[in-house]
C-alpha cells in the first residue's frame, strides 16, 4: 500500500515551515529535509529547551550530553508505517540500537513511536521518531560519489583512517555474546565527517538489518527463507556469495559481514563495489560477477594504490566464507598498513 502524494506534499509543507516536533518530552524545530528513502525521511533538527527538556527514551546506554553538537542540531529519521511488518522493522532498529555502544557506531539518542488516525491522504497507521548526532557532510557513498565524478580519490592514508574506523565498530557488534553482524556494510551506511587538519571521522550506522550472526540452515525451505530474507536486507552489490546461492546445510557466522567490508575498502578507494560493472556489461550478471568474485581494478589515482592494498581486499573478497580472515585479524593487518602507509 503506497501513501499519496497530497499526504506526502502536507507532511513536507510541515517541515519546510519550521514545524515542531515532540519526542517524549523534548521538543524540536525542523529545519530542513537532509535525505529520504522508501517512507524514511531524514530531517536536521534543533533541540528548542523547556523546562521539561531531558533525556527520556529506554536507550540506557547513551547519554544525549556527550554528542551535543556545537549548534545543538540533530538529525531526526521519521518512518511512516504502514503495515505491522514495518513496525516490527522498526523495533528491530530501535532494539538493535540499544546494544552497541562505540564511538565509531552511529548512537540512537532518543525514540518515540505514536500512533496516528489513517485518512483517505495518510494511510500510514504509526509514525516513528528516531534521534541521532547530525553529520552534514553526509555518507561515504555521497562523498565517493562527488569525488568519483571530479576523478578524485582519497589518499592511501585516508582510504585507511576511514576502513579502520568502520572495522572498529564493526569489531564492537563482532565481539558481542552472542556475536550480532550488521548484515549490510557498504558506503550508504557509513557516514563520514571530514574537518580541516583533522583524519576524516567514519560511523557505521543503521541497523535494522542487524541481526545474531551465527545462524545454522538445516533445509532447503530455510535456505530460501534466508536468501529472501537477504534479497530485502542486503544491498545486492555488496551481498556475500552464500546469501546468493545458500546451501541446504550451512553455518553461517559473522564472516558475511567480511565481504560486505571488502566491497567496502574497494568502494572506498574506487567509489563502487567491486562487481557493479557487471550491470553495465552486455549479458552480465552481479550475481555470478560475486559468487566468483570476479574483481575488475578501475583506474585509480597517480601514483595507484600499494598492490598490499589489493591483496587485503582479495583476502577479504573469498567466496567460501569459512576461509576468510575475522574482524579480529581484519584489525591487526589495517593496522600495520596504517603505520606502514600513514603520513
Amino acid at each position: 500500500m503506497g501513501c499519496s502524494i497530497s499526504g506526502l506534499n502536507s507532511m513536507y509543507d510541515a517541515a519546510n515551515a519550521g514545524g515542531d516536533v515532540w519526542i517524549n518530552e523534548s521538543r524540536y524545530r525542523i529545519i530542513r529535509k537532509l535525505g529520504e528513502g522508501g517512507f524514511a525521511f531524514v530531517f536536521l533538527v534543533k533541540e528548542i529547551l523547556t523546562n521539561t527538556s531531558s533525556h527520556h527514551g529506554d536507550v540506557a546506554v547513551i547519554n544525549k550530553s556527550s554528542y551535543i553538537s556545537d549548534d545543538g542540531t540533530y538529525a531526526m529519521k521519521k518512518v511512516l508505517i504502514q503495515s505491522d511488518e514495518q513496525l516490527a522493522l522498526v523495533k528491530d532498529e530501535i532494539h538493535n540500537s540499544s546494544l552497541f555502544s562505540h564511538y565509531n557506531l552511529l548512537p540512537l539518542l532518543d525514540h518515540a513511536i505514536i500512533s496516528v488516525k489513517p485518512t483517505a491522504e495518510q494511510t500510514w497507521k504509526h509514525e516513528a521518531y528516531l534521534l541521532f548526532p547530525v553529520h552534514l557532510d553526509g555518507t561515504l557513498f555521497d562523498i565517493a560519489k562527488a569525488m568519483k565524478a571530479k576523478k578524485e580519490f582519497f589518499s592511501t592514508s585516508d582510504v585507511l583512517q576511514i576502513f579502520r574506523q568502520v572495522c572498529a565498530g564493526l569489531q564492537h557488534m563482532h565481539s558481542l555474546d552472542p556475536p550480532y553482524a550488521h548484515n549490510d556494510v557498504k558506503p550508504g551506511n557509513v557516514l563520514l565527517t571530514r574537518k580541516k587538519g583533522q583524519p576524516p571521522l567514519a560511523v557505521l550506522m543503521d541497523f535494522g538489518s542487524a541481526h545474531l550472526a551465527r545462524r545454522q540452515i538445516r533445509s532447503r525451505s530455510e535456505a530460501l527463507q534466508l536468501q529472501e530474507w537477504a534479497g530485502e536486507h542486503c544491498s545486492a552489490p555488496f551481498r556475500a556469495p552464500e546469501l546468493w546461492d545458500c546451501p541446504s546445510q550451512a553455518d553461517f557466522d559473522e564472516r558475511t559481514d567480511i565481504w560486505s567490508l571488502g566491497c567496502t575498502l574497494f568502494a572506498i578507494m574506487y567509489g563502487e563495489s567491486p562487481f557493479e560493472y557487471a550491470l553495465g556489461e552486455s549479458g552480465g550478471s552481479l550475481q555470478l560477477a560475486i559468487i566468483n568474485a570476479q574483481i575488475k581494478w578501475p583506474a585509480g589515482p597517480n601514483p595507484a594504490y600499494p598492490e598490499a592494498l589489493h591483496q587485503f581486499v582479495i583476502w577479504m573478497l573469498q567466496p567460501q566464507a569459512s576461509i576468510r580472515p575475522c574482524i579480529d585479524d581484519i584489525i591487526v593487518h589495517v593496522e600495520k598498513l596504517v603505520s606502514k602507509f600513514s603520513q
